[in-house]
This record gives C-alpha cells, sequence and structure tokens, in this order.
C-alpha cells in the first residue's frame, strides 16, 4: 500500500480552502460550516485512528462498548441538528437515538453473530466499521425522513386539520406525508445501490482494493454493506417516522405541533 505523506494532505486541503474562498465570493454562508467540519473531520478521524489502534490491540469489550455508544449518542444528537423545523431537543435526541439503536445495532450484531462470525464476536476490527457505516448512513435517512415529515406536517397543517374534522383518523390523514418521508429517506441509498460497479466504486470497496483485497473479495463485502444499510435505514426511517407521527397528535387525535421547535 502506497503510504500518504502529511505533504499529500496540504494539498488535498488546500481545495478545501479554494472551496471556502469561493463560497465567500459568490456569498453562498457555506464557508463557515465548510471549515468547521473540514476542521472537525481531521481532529475527529486522527482521534479514531489512534484509539482504534488501542482497541485493536486490546479486543476489550468494555471499551469496544463503550465507543459504540459514544458512536450512537453523537449520531442521535446530530439527526435532528440542522432540520429546518426541529423537534425539541430533549425528544429529537430520544426519537433519534432510539431508532439507530434498533435498526444499526441489530443489523449489526447480526452480521457479527451470524454473517461474518469473526472469533471472538466483538472483534474491534470488524464491528467498529460495520457499526460506522450502518450509524453514518442511517443516520442520514432518517434525518431527511425525520426533516421532510416536519416541515410537511408544519406546511399542511391546514389540510390535517380538515382531513381530521371530516373524519378520518390521524393514520389517515398523515398517510401521504409519512409515506412520502419514508421514501425521501431511503432516496440516497437506492440510488447508491442503483449505480454501484457502473457509475461509482463504493468505498469499502475502494479501500479494500487499494490495500491489496482481491476485487471480488471486497465485492461481496460491499455487496453485504449495501444490503445492511437499506435495511437498518429503511427500518430506522419507519420507526423514527411512526414515533414522531404518533407523537404529534394528542389523545382525542388533535393536531399537536407542541413538539417542533419552530424557528
Amino acid at each position: 500500500m502506497i503510504h500518504l505523506t502529511p505533504w499529500d494532505l496540504v494539498i488535498a486541503s488546500s481545495m478545501i480552502i479554494l472551496l471556502a474562498i469561493t463560497s465567500l465570493l459568490l456569498q453562498l454562508n457555506i464557508a463557515r460550516q465548510l471549515t468547521i467540519a473540514a476542521i472537525r473531520n481531521v481532529i475527529q478521524l486522527l482521534l479514531i485512528g489512534y484509539i482504534l489502534k488501542l482497541i485493536f490491540n486490546t479486543s476489550n469489550l468494555f471499551l469496544l462498548a463503550s465507543i459504540a455508544t459514544i458512536m450512537l449518542l453523537v449520531a442521535g444528537y446530530e439527526i435532528n441538528a440542522r432540520q429546518k423545523y426541529p423537534l425539541k431537543r430533549w425528544v429529537g435526541f430520544k426519537i433519534g437515538t432510539s431508532a439507530l439503536f434498533l435498526s444499526s445495532f441489530s443489523m449489526v450484531l447480526l452480521t457479527l453473530m451470524v454473517i461474518v462470525a469473526p472469533t471472538p464476536w466483538y472483534s474491534p476490527q470488524y464491528a467498529i466499521p460495520l457499526l460506522g457505516m450502518l450509524l453514518g448512513n442511517t443516520m442520514n435517512g432518517i434525518s431527511l425522513g425525520m426533516d421532510k415529515l416536519n416541515q410537511s406536517v408544519y406546511q399542511q397543517r391546514a389540510i390535517i386539520e380538515q382531513r381530521l374534522m371530516l373524519g378520518q383518523t390521524y393514520q389517515e390523514a398523515i398517510k401521504e406525508i409519512r409515506t412520502e418521508s419514508i421514501r425521501t429517506g431511503m432516496i440516497p441509498i437506492i440510488n447508491s445501490m442503483a449505480i454501484a460497479g457502473l457509475v461509482s466504486l463504493p468505498g469499502m470497496m475502494t479501500g479494500q482494493i487499494l490495500s491489496g483485497t482481491p476485487p471480488v473479495e471486497a465485492v461481496k463485502y460491499q455487496i453485504l454493506i449495501f444490503f445492511l444499510i437499506a435495511s437498518g435505514t429503511g427500518f430506522g426511517i419507519m420507526l423514527a417516522v411512526w414515533m414522531i407521527a404518533k407523537r404529534m397528535f394528542d389523545e382525542r387525535q388533535r393536531l399537536d405541533l407542541a413538539i417542533l421547535k419552530i424557528k
């Protein structure tokens, strides 16, 4: 494997700086967010690199569980962080974290215990990358689905209330919005699966090939990851949308948007 030098990363980072300067000139209002994201990216990845080195050397289940918990909590917080009509902080965190835990964690456990089955089953070499990929992609899907649901309900609140007055249950009044929200959250992973191998080579597969893994073996792992991500994302979005939709109505099936943080 060809090792990268610090100078190689400096060249790559110059492109980010150029992009930030261009966005400032065009007044796109993303330069600050882009810069902060890039700095966080470097710090977080360097930190996790040293942590993973320690975990790989020890294979400690308690340490692994601690890292997995931190990853889950951060992902649960980020789900609600940049939505137009976010849920109130504790509600959004609880729903996002619950949906992630019930979907991504179950998929990772299934993979470690049944499909890949390393020895030991909690081998950090497999557990951390699998959990990271599933949490990251499922987080994006759930965030998109929740954002679509919250925006649609807020913007169509008058229509929903009219349907309720005409005798529809809250499930019927919000059914189309809920269906569209789930579809919106699933679009990225469906697109990724549809173009894999024709338009793009997925990240995990590319990384394995660059590290010397035979291409066919890399393809097998990538197919596994795609299916796990799609399943985890789909179930996660369904859970999150169902939980939010249920809390948007009171016990008398009246629309109640008190859980939304209207800016």
